[in-house]
C-alpha cells in the first residue's frame, strides 16, 4: 500500500520515493483491471449476440461481465448498507440483476460497465496525483555539503537542522531553505516563484530548497527544517487540496441517497403489499420488476455522461485534455478566471524588448547590441542567450571576444575589438547612479523590463531592456473570458510588481497580485472563493500546483516542464494555445444545457412509465421499450456536442 502523504512529507531522499514508486502503473490498479475485463466481456457478449451465436454464449459473457465489473461496487454497497447507508452502486447492481432476471441482460451489463469504468477512472486520477505529488520531492537534492569546524561533510538533506551551514557549489540545487551568509551567485527559482530570469543572490538574501544555483558558490545558513521548507509545503498543500476536491460529484450523484431509498422502498412496497392483500406471486413480481426497470436511472446516467464525454472528445480534438466528466461540469460553473504570468500569459523566456544607447555616446542601437552580444556569447545566462538571439535576429555580425570573465551576481567582462566591454546589472552604475545611463535603467525597470547595463572602456554606453514576451493571443483571450464570465480575469504571479503590472496593462487585466510564493497564490484563490466565486486557475509550473489544486478548476499549459502541474491540473491545453480557453468554457456551458435538457427528458419518461405501471397495467415489453427509448434519445442528444459547430468562441 502506498503510504499516506503526511508520512512522506519530510522525506527529501528522492531514492526512497522512487523505490516506493518503482514499477507502479495505473494498469496495476485493481479497479482498472476489473473494469477492463468487464468491458472486454461486454464487448464479446455484444458481438456474439449480433452474430447470432447461441444464447448461452452471449448470456454467459454478459453474466461474466456482471461478476467482474459488479463485485467491487456490490461489496462496497453492502458495506455501506451495514453502516445504514444506501449506496447508489448497490442500487445499480440490483437494477442490473433485476434486468437480467426478466431477460434484459444487455441493459444490466451496460449499466455495470458504465459504473466500473467510472470507478476505474477515479482510481487512476487519484493514483497519478499521488505519484506526481511525491515526485516533487525530487526537486530537492538528496544530500548536502554541511560545513563543520573540521571542514566539510556530506549529509542527507532531510537531516539538516535549523542553524546548520551548507555549501552550495556552482550548478548544484540548493538543499534547504535558508539565508546566504557568504558568496554571490544567481538562483533559478522559477519552480518556486515563477520568475522567468535567475535572481541575484547576495549575503542576507533568502534561498529556497530545490532551486538551481548559478555560477557562483554560496554559503547558506539553514532557517527551516526539511518538513517546513517551501517545497515540502507545496507537497502538503497539493495533497490536501486534491483530497478535498476529490469529494466533488456529478449533479446526479448529489441526490443518489434519496432516489435510491425511494426506489427501493417503492419496489418493495409494490411487491409485498399486493401479496399481503392476496395477489398472485407471478404478476406481482412481474409488476415489481417492471417498476424497477422503468424507474432505474439508466437514462438519467446517460443523460449526464454522453454530453460531457462528447464535450471532452470535442475538446480533445482541438488540443485540450479534460480529465473527467466532473471537470467538464465544473468548467461550466466557473465565473472567475485567474492567470499565472510566466509561461501562461507570456512565453516563459526572456527576449530583448528595447535597446537604449546613451545620447552622448557615439553608438547606435545596433552597435550597442552587437558589442553586448559579443561579450555575452560565452555566457550560459538566460539574459546572455536573449541578447545573442536578438543580435542574430537582426543579422548583426559580432566579432569574437577575448579574455571573457563572468562575475556572479554582477555580469560579464570581455575584450571586443580592443575595447573592454562589460554587460551586467545596474550595480555597474554604482559610481554614478543618477547619470544618463542610471536614468535609462530606472525607466526601463519602471516599464516592467529587466535592465542590462553596457559599459565600453569603463564608460556607460547604454541599457538593454529584456522582458518575457507576451503571447499574441493573451489580450484577445482575456477579453473573451471577461465577456463570457462577466468578470475580468485576475493575475497571480511570483514576479515583481513592475513586470506584473506591465503584462496586466497590455492584456487588459486590472487586478494584479505580485510577489507571491506558491502558498500565497493558493491563499488568494481561497480568498476569491470566499466571495462565492468559482475560480479557474491557469498556470504552468510547480509553483502554480497548490493554487490549481485549491481552485474550482486548474488548467495547465501543455508545454509546462512540470509533471506536478500537469498531473494536478484538471485540464491541460496540450497545444499551448490560449485561444482554446474561451472555446472550452463555452463548450462546457453548452454541455450543461444539454445535460439539463436530457435530465428533463429522462425524468419525464420515468415519471410517465412509473405512473402507468402503478395506476394501470404497463406491459413489460412496452415498459422496456420506453425505458430503452429514453436512454437512446438522451444518448443521441448528448452526442450532438461532437459536431464541429459545438466548438466555437463566444461572441
Amino acid at each position: 500500500m502506498t503510504p499516506p502523504l503526511s508520512d512522506t512529507r519530510a522525506r527529501t531522499d528522492a531514492s526512497l520515493v522512487r523505490d516506493r514508486l518503482a514499477g507502479s502503473s495505473a494498469w496495476r490498479l485493481r479497479e482498472v483491471q476489473w473494469a477492463s475485463i468487464a468491458t472486454v466481456l461486454f464487448a464479446g457478449g455484444g458481438l456474439a449476440q449480433l452474430s447470432g451465436a447461441p444464447q448461452i454464449v452471449w448470456w454467459g459473457l454478459y453474466l461474466a461481465c456482471y461478476v467482474t465489473g459488479g463485485w467491487e461496487p456490490g461489496l462496497a454497497g453492502l458495506r455501506a448498507l451495514r453502516d445504514r447507508t444506501l449506496d447508489v452502486d448497490l442500487l445499480m447492481v440490483a437494477a442490473a440483476i433485476g434486468a437480467a432476471s426478466i431477460g434484459q441482460v444487455f441493459d444490466g451489463a451496460l449499466l455495470i460497465v458504465i459504473f466500473a469504468t467510472s470507478g476505474a477512472l477515479e482510481a487512476v486520477s487519484t493514483h497519478r496525483t499521488e505519484q506526481s505529488v511525491r515526485s516533487l520531492l525530487d526537486l530537492a537534492p538528496q544530500t548536502a555539503t554541511r560545513l563543520t569546524d573540521g571542514g566539510e561533510e556530506i549529509v542527507v538533506a532531510a537531516d539538516l537542522a535549523v542553524g546548520d551551514v551548507v555549501l552550495v557549489r556552482p550548478g548544484e540545487h540548493i538543499s534547504a531553505d535558508g539565508e546566504v551568509v557568504d558568496g554571490t551567485s544567481q538562483a533559478n527559482q522559477a519552480s518556486i516563484t515563477g520568475e522567468p530570469l535567475p535572481v541575484d543572490k547576495l549575503p542576507g538574501d533568502e534561498v529556497f530548497a530545490g532551486t538551481l544555483n548559478g555560477t557562483g558558490a554560496l554559503t547558506v545558513r539553514v532557517n527551516r527544517a526539511a518538513a517546513d521548507s517551501v517545497i515540502a509545503r507545496i507537497v502538503a498543500m497539493v495533497a490536501q487540496a486534491s483530497a478535498t476536491k476529490s469529494k466533488a460529484h456529478l449533479f446526479i450523484e448529489k441526490v443518489e441517497q434519496r432516489y435510491s431509498l425511494g426506489m427501493v422502498a417503492a419496489t418493495l412496497a409494490l411487491f409485498t403489499i399486493p401479496l399481503l392483500a392476496g395477489a398472485d406471486l407471478q404478476p406481482t413480481l412481474l409488476r415489481a420488476m417492471t417498476f424497477m426497470i422503468v424507474a432505474s436511472p439508466c437514462a438519467v446516467v446517460l443523460a449526464t455522461m454522453p454530453p460531457l464525454l462528447a464535450a471532452i472528445a470535442n475538446a480533445g480534438r482541438h488540443g485540450v485534455l479534460v480529465k473527467s466528466a466532473v471537470v467538464m461540469e465544473h468548467l461550466a460553473d466557473g465565473d472567475q478566471v485567474a492567470f499565472d504570468k510566466t509561461g501562461t500569459l507570456t512565453e516563459g523566456s526572456p527576449r530583448v524588448a528595447v535597446v537604449h544607447p546613451v545620447s552622448d555616446v557615439d553608438l547606435t542601437s545596433a552597435d550597442l547590441l552587437r558589442l553586448a552580444a559579443a561579450a555575452e556569447y560565452s555566457s550560459e545566462h538566460p539574459i546572455a542567450a536573449a541578447i545573442v538571439t536578438a543580435a542574430r535576429e537582426q543579422d548583426l555580425d559580432f566579432p569574437p571576444a577575448q579574455r571573457f570573465v563572468s562575475y556572479p551576481g554582477r555580469g560579464v567582462h570581455a575584450v571586443v575589438n580592443d575595447h573592454a566591454v562589460e554587460v551586467g546589472t545596474p550595480t555597474l552604475l554604482d559610481d554614478d547612479p543618477d547619470g544618463a545611463a542610471g536614468r535609462l535603467a530606472a525607466r526601463v525597470q519602471r516599464d516592467g523590463h529587466t535592465a542590462a547595463v553596457v559599459l565600453v572602456d569603463g564608460v556607460a554606453a547604454g541599457v538593454i531592456g529584456l522582458s518575457d514576451r507576451i503571447r499574441p493571443a493573451a489580450a484577445p483571450t482575456v477579453a473573451a473570458l471577461s465577456a463570457l464570465t462577466g468578470r475580468t480575469p485576475v493575475l497571480l504571479t511570483g514576479d515583481n510588481p513592475d513586470a506584473a503590472g506591465a503584462v496586466a496593462t497590455q492584456t487588459g487585466i486590472t487586478d494584479v497580485y505580485a510577489g507571491l510564493l506558491p502558498d500565497g497564490k493558493a491563499d488568494y484563490v481561497q480568498r476569491l472563493q470566499t466571495t462565492d466565486r468559482r475560480v479557474i486557475l491557469i498556470g504552468d509550473g510547480v509553483n502554480d500546483a497548490p493554487a490549481m489544486a485549491t481552485a474550482h478548476i486548474g488548467i495547465a499549459m501543455g508545454r509546462s516542464g512540470s509533471d506536478l502541474a500537469l498531473q494536478t491540473a484538471d485540464a491541460v491545453i496540450v497545444r499551448d494555445d490560449l485561444t482554446t480557453l474561451p472555446c472550452l468554457l463555452a463548450l462546457a456551458r453548452r454541455a450543461r444545457r444539454v445535460v439539463i435538457a436530457n435530465l428533463a427528458i429522462a425524468a419525464s419518461f420515468i415519471v410517465i412509465l412509473v405512473i402507468w405501471d402503478l395506476a394501470g397495467h404497463l406491459p413489460l415489453p412496452l415498459g422496456v421499450a420506453g425505458h430503452e427509448g429514453s436512454t437512446v434519445l438522451v444518448g443521441l442528444n448528448g452526442l450532438r456536442l461532437l459536431r464541429k459547430t459545438a466548438w466555437r468562441s463566444p461572441p
